[in-house]
């Protein structure tokens, strides 16, 4: 039988709940275990973003609820009924999870979106919640760490731990979208943003237009 080896997807209390939708469902469109870790913070802006609660009890319905929804706010803008089989829920609290100790079998972990009180709290080492515990673990033993930051401005003191991480191990990707690849709706912007941390990860997926050396190829063409 086939062990399962999940990506942890932490989900911090920063703006950008999308982008932490268009990651997952990018993890779970490419074949892969999901753990999801959703903080405290998270929540309520999760709640002010989408409108959805989301609870421990249910957490499967209002995750489904959440990818289904599209960055534009249309509810039923994705079809993930059946994505949610392979993906493990644990509570913020829970220090005593999974992922809390570097011998659970993950792949590796995705903090997105990464709020400045997240990068503080993985760069000092803090274990205040199960994900900044889970980023710790996933540096100790040298697996794949992504930061995906979203804050501006960023003040010295969060620039020197976004430094520090960077020299630990981690990918600090800030939450730049980028406009060559033709964008023409939010939800181009941010599936730009969920395709980089993918590749950061080595997760293949078609999330955005790569660039191919031909200038002009994110111009609309008329016919």
């Amino acid at each position: 039988m086939k062990s399962r080896r999940p990506w942890v997807v932490g989900v911090s209390g920063a703006s950008g709940t999308p982008y932490a939708a268009a990651v997952l469902r990018g993890l779970l469109a490419a074949g892969e275990s999901v753990d999801l870790v959703v903080s405290r913070a998270s929540r309520l802006t999760l709640l002010d973003e989408t409108g959805i609660s989301f609870r421990d009890a249910h957490w499967r319905e209002d995750l489904a609820a959440w990818l289904a929804r599209g960055a534009d706010g249309r509810p039923d803008a994705f079809d993930v009924a059946d994505a949610l089989d392979d993906v493990r829920y644990w509570a913020a609290g829970d220090l005593a999870a999974g992922p809390s100790s570097g011998s659970y079998p993950a792949k590796g972990m995705l903090v997105v979106p990464a709020s400045t009180a997240a990068v503080a709290g993985v760069a000092l080492g803090l274990s205040k919640d199960l994900l900044q515990r889970t980023a710790s673990v996933t540096l100790k033993e040298r697996r794949p760490l992504v930061v995906a930051v979203r804050e501006t401005p960023l003040n010295g003191q969060t620039l020197k731990h976004m430094v520090a991480l960077d020299e630990a191990g981690a990918v600090v990707l800030p939450a730049s979208p980028a406009f060559y690849a033709g964008a023409t709706h939010i939800q181009d912007l941010v599936d730009f943003v969920a395709g980089r941390v993918l590749d950061a990860a080595g997760v293949p997926h078609r999330l955005y237009r790569r660039w191919e050396g031909e200038l002009g190829g994110a111009t609309p063409r008329s016919h």
